[in-house]
């Protein structure tokens, strides 16, 4: 029976294992925390098929500097971390084209339009399905400028499949009366869905994995290893060689490949959430902010506010500016509703240059895979991300191209 290591038990590293043990694989995953223990718990839950607009949009560096002087714009920096990010945002910025955004979206589409089929034929026979629904998600605009900047982005979905219609904010509060006289306009996106508890399904999954003969293992990976068999790992200083190693720790990523001598300009997009623990209403349906760059969304027993921008590594503790401007938001937003309490809660997405993931076989090492950068859709994306792993280590053909998410890419460079 082959043998598989699995680093990382988020969203991806979950997916893959699954669907190689379906596969006849020997599997162990090995996290320092558990499964689900970073963003893949945090997210807004959203099964986001037509979320292929990267942040890096022609808009951003003309904006940038103004939001950052803003106290109530989406995006913050941790100011003594901006040094360090200097060489990726000379990389980064250089993305904000349209060109680059039309590749993204063009790379992204296979991968994200099944979503809810993908979680779906996951989740079957583990106890998890019922965390999957399809669901409408939408985005708000509170002013029709707004939407009209954002209106060809919208024709480019559309150019790729994704069916959504466009009505007025007053049209919409007769769906969804807890928005009602919130929106100019709201971009209703169908074939979309959600998980009602990202947090419990992950972990839903991972259980019914160990149940059926696969292992979990917590530890501390401190680097990679160079050995006779190819790339091994050094977890409690104990080194550890398999037959194939998956690489999905997401925004830890980056300085582990840095140790076999990938370099990749990559950083932590710090996301937030703050949570209404049992509200007296819930939405209807998902939303995205659009001009607070968030989502709202109806959890099990609670409404999450998630999103925000900031840039400030992986070291630093929690900025209370995010936290307090969400509070500020959702207030306006949902004046009428009341709940128990507020949890907040800050997690690392995993941040390449250029939006697109790494998926797939190092080169020059034959037993190593990656998956990881999926930024704002790890979740949305991962349950084919995992699948595809899976093919690819069973010698199997996918259906996708996959020279966008290249792992070796920006060697090329």
């Amino acid at each position: 029976m082959k043998e598989v290591h699995i680093l990382g038990a988020g969203m991806v590293g979950i997916s893959t294992a699954i669907w190689l043990q379906r596969a006849g694989f020997r599997v162990t995953i090995i996290d320092q925390v558990g499964p689900a223990g970073g963003a893949s718990y945090g997210n807004a839950g959203v099964l986001a098929a037509g979320s292929i607009i990267p942040i890096t949009t022609p808009a951003l560096p003309k904006n940038a500097f103004g939001m950052l002087m803003d106290k109530a714009s989406p995006l913050f920096v941790r100011w003594p971390y901006l040094p360090k990010m200097i060489p990726f945002l000379a990389s980064y910025l250089k993305h904000c084209t349209t060109q680059h955004v039309e590749y993204y979206a063009r790379s992204m589409i296979p991968l994200l339009r099944d979503t809810v089929a993908q979680h779906q034929a996951l989740a079957e026979g583990t106890g998890a399905e019922s965390f999957v629904s399809e669901h409408p998600y939408g985005f708000g605009y509170h002013r029709r400028d707004a939407y009209e900047n954002d209106q060809k982005w919208w024709d480019l979905r559309a150019q790729l499949g994704i069916q959504f219609d466009v009505i007025t904010g007053s049209d919409y509060g007769a769906i969804d009366p807890l928005f009602a006289n919130q929106f100019h306009t709201v971009v209703l996106c169908h074939q979309h869905g959600r998980i009602s508890d990202p947090g419990k399904y992950i972990r839903t999954l991972a259980q019914d994995f160990v149940e059926q003969g696969g292992r979990l293992r917590i530890g501390q990976i401190t680097d990679l290893v160079h050995t006779t068999d190819g790339l091994g790992y050094r977890v409690d200083d104990q080194i550890i060689s398999p037959e194939h190693l998956v690489l999905s720790t997401g925004a830890w990523s980056r300085d582990l490949v840095k140790t076999v001598g990938l370099t990749i300009p990559f950083e932590t997009e710090r996301g937030y959430h703050i949570e209404l623990v049992h509200p007296s209403q819930e939405p209807v349906n998902s939303m995205m902010i659009a001009s607070g760059k968030f989502v709202i969304t109806p959890l099990t027993d609670r409404i999450r506010a998630a999103g925000i921008v900031e840039f400030g590594g992986l070291e630093l503790g929690e900025n209370p500016e995010p936290i307090e401007l969400l509070k500020t938001q959702v207030k306006a937003l949902l004046p009428e509703v009341t709940f128990e309490r507020i949890d907040s809660w800050l997690g690392h997405r995993p941040a390449p240059a250029d939006s697109l993931p790494l998926i797939g076989q190092i080169p020059t090492i034959k037993n190593c895979w990656l998956g990881f950068g999926h930024q704002h859709v790890g979740l949305t994306g991962g349950a084919k991300t995992g699948r595809i792993l899976s093919e690819l280590i069973q010698g199997r053909t996918v259906d996708i191209d996959m020279a966008p998410f290249n792992p070796a890419r920006f060697t090329k460079q």
